[in-house]
């Protein structure tokens, strides 16, 4: 579903890590400035990444931010929605992070 004034983007990328089973994980805030990441399980080998951005036109920032985010951590099974109100690539990299380190034991 598209929400009005929002852009939606989504990646998919073939993780090496299986995050196993988890509860979903949720950083951040949506909010000026800002972005909320929920961290999910998902069936199979994917790590796919669903983004609600009220920053139209930033395709190519983004999929530098969330490939970079795949190739340190290379999770495998999981789902990440990210919500965001126009935060800073290194703002959505932090949240990421977060959300990843929460599945660390």
């Amino acid at each position: 579903m598209t929400t009005p004034g929002l852009e939606t983007l989504d990646y998919a990328f073939t993780g090496t890590r299986p995050a196993g089973a988890f509860a979903p994980v949720l950083v951040g805030v949506v909010g000026s400035g800002n972005l909320e990441v929920l961290l999910e399980p998902a069936p199979g080998s994917d790590c796919r990444v669903h983004i609600e951005t009220s920053a139209r036109g930033f395709g190519t920032i983004w999929s530098a931010v969330v490939s970079d985010f795949h190739q340190r951590h290379q999770l495998a099974g999981v789902l990440l929605s990210i919500h965001d109100m126009g935060a800073t690539p290194a703002v959505v990299s932090l949240r990421l992070d977060q959300a990843a380190q929460e599945l660390q034991p």
